[in-house]
């Protein structure tokens, strides 16, 4: 029985107001219904796979396989028996003959992510797979026949990689032909209060719980923090505040532990608080808390959390150090 869809990967799921956003839907849902070979370019943590899976489930193909494979997560050698699988006894400890992930995607999309790791020698055999639908099992002597949708994505400047001669350059130009962009969040901020909405939804109703909120201090510092983790870190932050949240309010306090140390190391860093609000004594309290609790994350850090040490170095006893660790809510790493 065909699969459906998957509603999750509707174009009108993709949650965005940002121009930038909306031009990458358009080009999504224009390739998405063609056989090109697409190239995802974009940092770490932008929504690569969901793209790739968006476009699959609104092809053809969708009720075919969907198979994905992190080239950085594998060696060479396991990347390519991964790839093309293997002949029994074609090598020590072959027991069986092993299907590839190319032959399981046959007539289906096959998602290679971080394409600028692979090797040079793995690169020759996906340009013959591209170039003739063919390849062999290691080991094996007779070519097996693929149909394919191929889709890759990497966080690397392919061209800079085929410039330096780490590329093939051949290999770059056969898998960009349709080249999408993914901005990172810190360019599309009118955003952020889309996708912390829409995750606190989905959260709700998965927990049966009622919907948390944003205290306002949290809000303005989404907007400052430069997210270098992109829509993944973001999701991570919300699901860890939402956590340690026991009312249906989130504040500052139960944001992550290197979160809020990141956010006084950095250059121009700003206190996310309306001073017009409170008074002069109150401020000089939470900048005094602020110096406090980055103090002990430090003290922490370089005694690897042993906290006699790190109360030692304070100058504090045991006690007190683990009375300011519980009030600031600080996690070990």
């Amino acid at each position: 029985m065909p699969r459906d869809t998957r509603p999750i990967y509707r174009f009108d799921r993709i949650v965005s107001t940002s121009p930038m956003m909306k031009d990458v839907i358009e080009t999504l849902q224009a390739v998405a219904t063609r056989e090109a070979t697409v190239f995802l370019q974009g940092e770490s943590g932008t929504g690569k796979e969901l793209a790739a899976r968006a476009i699959h489930y609104n092809s053809p193909r969708k009720d075919k396989e969907f198979v994905i494979i992190n080239c950085s997560a594998f060696s060479d050698t396991l990347l390519e028996s991964e790839l093309f699988g293997y002949m029994k006894g074609s090598f020590t400890g072959a027991m069986t003959e092993k299907k590839g992930l190319f032959e399981i995607a046959d007539q289906g999309t096959f998602f290679l992510d971080e394409i600028g790791d692979m090797s040079p020698m793995l690169q020759v055999k996906l340009l013959r797979v591209l170039q003739e639908g063919t390849f062999l099992k290691i080991g094996g002597v007779k070519p097996i026949q693929v149909n394919i949708r191929l889709i890759v994505a990497t966080n690397k400047d392919l061209k800079a990689l085929v410039d330096a001669h780490a590329f093939r350059e051949d290999l770059y130009y056969r898998i960009n032909v349709v080249k999408i962009v993914l901005p990172p969040l810190r360019d599309r901020k009118e955003d952020i209060d889309l996708l912390v909405d829409d995750l606190l939804t989905r959260m709700a109703e998965r927990h049966h719980e009622p919907k948390k909120q944003l205290d306002p201090e949290v809000v303005r510092f989404f907007q400052e923090y430069d997210w270098p983790g992109n829509i993944r870190e973001l999701n991570n932050v919300v699901e860890h505040a939402a956590i340690m949240t026991r009312g249906e309010l989130i504040h500052m306090k139960h944001m992550p532990t290197e979160l809020l140390s990141a956010r006084i190391k950095r250059p121009g860093s700003k206190i996310f608080t309306d001073f017009r609000k409170i008074s002069l004594k109150e401020a000089k309290r939470m900048a005094a808390e602020e110096v406090e609790r980055e103090m002990i994350l430090d003290a922490l850090a370089k005694s690897k959390w042993n906290k006699s040490e790190a109360a030692r170095q304070l100058q504090i006893s045991r006690v007190d150090l683990i009375r300011k660790i519980a009030k600031y809510q600080l996690q070990k790493p």
